[in-house]
């Protein structure tokens, strides 16, 4: 009960609330009547949320008469929890009485957390009529007020589609699916059921309600850490069985060996007393383009390591091509290089910084396809 408070202080949304514990499998608790009937055991609607949020008995109280009462029973919610949850839903309930245009759902509401372990709250300015969304450091709902620090002030819409982008990724990555899942799923046919499924997600991943990306994330995501260089995104892998339907096994707690880390590197600058994301350029994955030199390496060693097959010694396949026998050697290695990172290498997604320099440098490649990934920047 008390982390359904907390989460809503958080999310300041039932809507988006009611989505998250849908995707955690979170259901209203099973009860037997007298007469031996069952109930309960269902997804929260929106309205048992509102009743839940607004009753009294969990601050101690008892109501009659439209009067609170204090009761003879310990509270469940503390004072500081209650007043935040209350003075939540009495804002939500006055925009939507004055009738003012939907806001867009904060994405990531609830899981970005910076450098210093305080969680990131969804925050507005209004500047010439312009309404700007911002993530803003903030102490612990029960902490007062005058503890709080500047900290960080993110741009919510940057760091929300950096975050998006990058799960986006994940999702289409099969390499990093078949790694996330190898020790848990041993049968063959449910992980390549996972990867389809997972693959199809990110298809129309772009086309999802926001509503809908937020309780995927929040399922997903364990934490996001915002540190002066690099977003940590921290995910869940085997709870993405469940979201899928491909295990039956229900969402539950992840150990930290479980965690999976997606690192995306940023750039923080100062400016006045706040610090200020600067994201423009900083995703270490280019945009869809292709990078003609890279191709044109990968081209060139798959033709090198057709040669082979002539039973020729290195040495004269490398003076035949004009080049020397260790550039040749190196050359032939990455003919080995995983199927998905030469596809995202043609589709211009690789990381930002892999430069055929980096590439050839890279040569001595691990056998494994997932510490490939790791190498060359694409976990």
């Amino acid at each position: 009960m008390r982390s359904i408070f907390r989460r809503y202080a958080e999310l300041g949304s039932v809507r988006l609330l009611k989505d998250e514990l849908a995707a955690r499998n979170i259901q209203s608790k099973l009860r037997t009547s007298a007469a031996g009937r069952i109930s309960g055991g269902k997804s929260f609607a929106r309205g048992a949320l509102y009743l839940m949020l607004k009753n009294r008995i969990y601050r101690g109280e008892i109501v009659h008469n439209k009067q609170s009462y204090l009761g003879e029973h310990e509270p469940i919610i503390d004072q500081p929890l209650w007043d935040a949850v209350q003075a939540q839903l009495a804002s939500n309930a006055a925009q939507r009485n004055d009738g003012g245009k939907t806001r867009r759902p904060s994405l990531l509401a609830g899981m970005l957390f910076d450098g210093d372990g305080n969680r990131m709250t969804p925050s507005y300015a209004v500047k010439r009529g312009t309404r700007y969304r911002y993530y803003v450091s903030r102490s612990p709902i029960t902490k007062d007020r005058a503890e709080t620090s500047a900290g960080l002030r993110v741009p919510a819409a940057e760091i929300e589609q950096l975050v998006s982008d990058r799960v986006h990724r994940w999702l289409l990555d099969p390499g990093s699916i078949y790694k996330s899942t190898s020790a848990r799923l041993t049968d063959a046919s449910m992980q390549q059921r996972l990867v389809a499924r997972a693959a199809d997600l990110g298809k129309h991943w772009p086309e999802l309600p926001v509503a809908r990306q937020h309780a995927v994330l929040t399922a997903l995501i364990d934490r996001i850490e915002v540190s002066v260089d690099r977003i940590e995104i921290r995910l869940h892998p085997p709870r993405l069985d469940t979201l899928l339907d491909v295990a039956a096994t229900p969402l539950q707690s992840t150990t930290d060996d479980e965690i999976q880390t997606l690192s995306v590197p940023v750039c923080l600058r100062r400016a006045g007393r706040e610090i200020r994301m600067v994201l423009d350029g900083s995703d270490q994955f280019a945009a869809a383009q292709p990078d003609m030199r890279l191709i044109k390496l990968l081209l060139r060693a798959r033709r090198f390591n057709a040669t082979l097959a002539e039973g020729v010694p290195f040495a004269a396949l490398a003076q035949r091509e004009g080049v020397s026998r260790s550039y040749f050697t190196r050359l032939v290695r990455l003919s080995y290089l995983a199927p998905d990172l030469t596809q995202a290498i043609l589709d211009g997604r690789q990381p930002r910084n892999l430069t055929p320099e980096k590439l050839l440098e890279h040569s001595r490649l691990p056998l494994a396809w997932h510490d490939q990934r790791t190498v060359l920047g694409f976990a």
